[in-house]
C-alpha cells in the first residue's frame, strides 16, 4: 500500500448516527488495513469481531504506547492519552499489577452492589428530569440529564463534591484531545487533576466516609500498602474522568439513538422488560462514542485474518466496526431489543474488560425507563440527520441533544 493510499483516520461519515461507510468496505475487503492518525503516524486498523475481540484479550498486546516505535494519536507532542508517562499509572496498567488493581475495585463494581446503588440513581434521575420540566420543552437532553447525572453519581460513589463537575469536563475533555487542545494545556490539564485528586485524598483520609475513595485511602494507608499514593491518584482520576465522561455522552446517544427511529421508543413504553435490551442493542450499534477505541501495540508477530501483522504494529481494534460483524451477529444492521448473545465489546473484552461497565449500564437502564415513563411523547427536536458529533478528542458522541415534548 503506497503512503497516498493510506486514509486518514477517523474516517469522514454521511451522518452523525450512522458509521462512516468505509468501515463496512474493509471489514469486506481489507480487514486489517493502514490508516493515517491525526499525529501523522499509521497505525493498524482491525475490522472484524473476531480479529478486533482476540487483540483485545491478548494479555501479551499492551495499552502502553510509549515506547519506542508505538504510533502517536494525537497532534500534541506527547502523543495523546494512550502514549504518555502517566505516574502511577504504569504499575496497574498491566499484568499482575493490573490484576491485583482489579481485584481490589471489582468488589465495588459487581451486579449485585450496583442493584443497591439503583434507587439512588433513580432518585437523582428524578431530579434532573424534574429540572427539565420545570424549565419546560424544548430541552438540551446533554446538558439537562447527560451530563449531570453520571457526575452526581460518580461523585457520590467516589467521594468527590459533585458542583465540580465542571472541572472534570474540563480536565477530561483536555486530557482526551486528539486534534483540539495543545501539549500546555494539556499538561496543565494533568497538573490541576492531580492536584484536585491530591487533596481530595487528603480531605477523605482525615474524614472517612462509606465511599470507595475512603476504602481505597485506607488500603493504600494500610501496612501492605496494596497501592501507592501516586496509584490511588491514577486511580481516583481515572474513575472520575471514565465515569462521567463515556457515560455522559452515551445518555445523549441512547436518547437519539431510541427517538430517531420512534418505533424504539414506542416499544420500551409498551413493554418495559425491552429497556435492557434496546440498551444493549444500543451500546452495539453506536458508533460515535470512541472511534480510537484502546488501541494495543503488538510485542510479537500476530495472525488475523490470514493476514500476518509483525511485531512492533499499533493496532486499533474497531468495536463499532467489530459489532456490526455480519459473521457474529445476524442482520447486524437491524436493532432488535430483543437479540440473543449480544456479545458487543463496546466495554471490551478480556482482562480490560470494563470495571464500571455494570454502573453505566444500570443508569442508562434507569434513563431509558425514566423516560419512557415520564415523558412517553418525547422527540427529537432536530432531524436526525442534523444532529452533529463531537469532534477533536479520542471520546467522540453528539453535541447538544435538544428534545420535545
Amino acid at each position: 500500500m503506497t503512503a497516498e493510499a493510506i486514509p486518514d483516520y477517523p474516517f469522514d461519515r454521511a451522518t452523525a448516527l450512522e458509521p462512516p461507510a468505509k468501515l463496512a468496505e474493509l471489514r469486506e475487503q481489507c480487514p486489517v488495513a493502514h490508516v493515517r492518525l491525526p499525529s501523522g503516524d499509521v497505525a493498524g486498523l482491525v475490522t472484524r469481531y473476531d480479529d478486533a475481540r482476540a487483540v483485545i484479550s491478548d494479555p501479551r498486546f499492551s495499552r502502553n504506547l510509549a515506547r519506542e516505535g508505538a504510533a502517536r494519536m494525537s497532534t500534541t507532542k506527547d502523543g495523546g492519552l494512550f502514549s504518555r508517562r502517566r505516574m502511577g499509572s504504569e504499575n496497574i496498567s498491566e499484568g499482575e499489577g493490573h490484576l491485583r488493581w482489579r481485584r481490589l475495585l471489582s468488589r465495588w463494581f459487581t451486579v449485585r452492589r450496583m442493584e443497591v446503588w439503583r434507587p439512588r440513581i433513580q432518585a437523582m434521575t428524578d431530579d434532573l428530569v424534574d429540572g427539565l420540566v420545570a424549565k419546560g420543552s424544548p430541552a438540551n437532553l446533554s446538558a439537562g440529564l447527560g451530563l449531570p447525572l453520571p457526575v452526581r453519581v460518580i461523585c457520590a460513589l467516589v467521594g468527590a463534591p459533585s458542583e465540580d463537575q465542571d472541572k472534570f469536563a474540563h480536565w477530561s475533555s483536555t486530557m482526551l484531545t486528539l486534534t483540539r487542545n495543545t501539549q500546555e494545556e494539556v499538561d496543565q490539564a494533568y497538573e490541576d487533576f492531580n492536584a484536585y485528586v491530591s487533596g481530595l485524598i487528603d480531605r477523605n483520609r482525615a474524614n472517612p466516609g462509606d465511599d470507595l475513595l475512603s476504602e481505597l485511602t485506607q488500603i493504600t494507608d494500610s501496612e501492605d500498602g496494596r497501592l501507592s499514593h501516586a496509584e490511588l491518584i491514577a486511580t481516583v482520576r481515572g474513575l472520575l474522568l471514565a465515569g462521567h465522561e463515556t457515560t455522559s455522552n452515551m445518555i445523549a446517544i441512547m436518547t437519539a439513538m431510541v427517538l430517531a427511529e420512534r418505533e424504539r421508543f414506542e416499544a420500551v413504553i409498551d413493554d418495559p422488560e425491552l429497556i435492557q435490551g434496546t440498551v444493549e442493542e444500543v451500546l452495539r450499534m453506536d458508533s460515535t462514542l470512541s472511534a480510537i477505541g484502546v488501541p494495543r501495540f503488538i510485542t510479537e508477530d500476530v495472525e488475523l485474518s490470514g493476514v500476518t501483522v509483525p511485531a512492533g504494529t499499533t493496532l486499533i481494534p474497531s468495536a463499532p466496526s467489530a459489532n456490526r460483524d455480519p459473521r457474529k451477529f445476524p442482520e447486524p444492521e437491524r436493532f432488535d431489543p430483543r437479540r440473543q448473545a449480544n456479545q458487543h465489546l463496546t466495554f471490551g473484552a478480556g482482562p480490560h474488560f470494563c470495571i464500571g461497565q455494570p454502573l453505566a449500564r444500570m443508569e442508562l437502564q434507569v434513563v431509558l425507563g425514566t423516560l419512557a415513563q415520564r415523558l412517553p411523547s418525547l422527540r427529537l427536536r432536530d432531524a436526525p440527520d442534523d444532529l452533529k458529533l463531537r469532534t477533536g478528542g479520542i471520546s467522540g458522541g453528539l453535541q447538544d441533544v435538544w428534545v420535545t415534548w
